[in-house]
């Protein structure tokens, strides 16, 4: 059986609306995003996070999602405890030496660690460099409408 986007967890789910409200607008006003896109890629980056501290792979946010990840870094005392109650630790921040660009291969990695962890995950917010990396085989996500 197939999950639908009604069986997914959601990490806005995993916060009270009020610091989901925060992150977004954090987000809004000190990266750019429209109000919608920063509350997408909230979702995500909470899904991101409490998807850390169970993955066996590296865990990488697409440049969509690092933006409101970096938002509720700084809201340090919710982070925190987020962290510790998902992670079961704090996790650092541990940006890629000389900040060169993302991998796709790893972005697409976290995006597969996170859907297997039962997470909704928002394909259009994991690109990198255009090309989609949250697609979970070829087959997934196709509208099964078409012919």
């Amino acid at each position: 059986m197939t999950a639908t986007a009604n069986d997914l967890r959601t990490g806005r789910a995993l916060v009270e609306s009020a610091l989901f409200d925060s992150i977004a607008e954090f987000t809004v006003t000190h990266f750019g995003s429209d109000r919608a896109k920063a509350e997408r890629a909230t979702d995500q980056a909470l899904a991101f996070l409490a998807t850390v501290g169970t993955a066996t792979v590296k865990m990488v946010p697409s440049d969509d999602v690092d933006g409101a990840l970096h938002a509720f870094i700084l809201h340090t005392a919710d982070y925190r405890a987020f962290c510790e109650t998902h992670a079961g630790c704090f996790l650092e921040h541990n940006p890629r030496p000389g900040g060169g660009g993302r991998v796709l291969e790893e972005v697409q990695a976290t995006a597969h660690a996170m859907k297997a962890q039962g997470f909704l995950v928002m394909d259009d917010l994991w690109t990198v460099n255009g090309e989609n990396a949250a697609q979970c085989d070829s087959d997934c996500g196709r509208d099964y409408r078409a012919v």
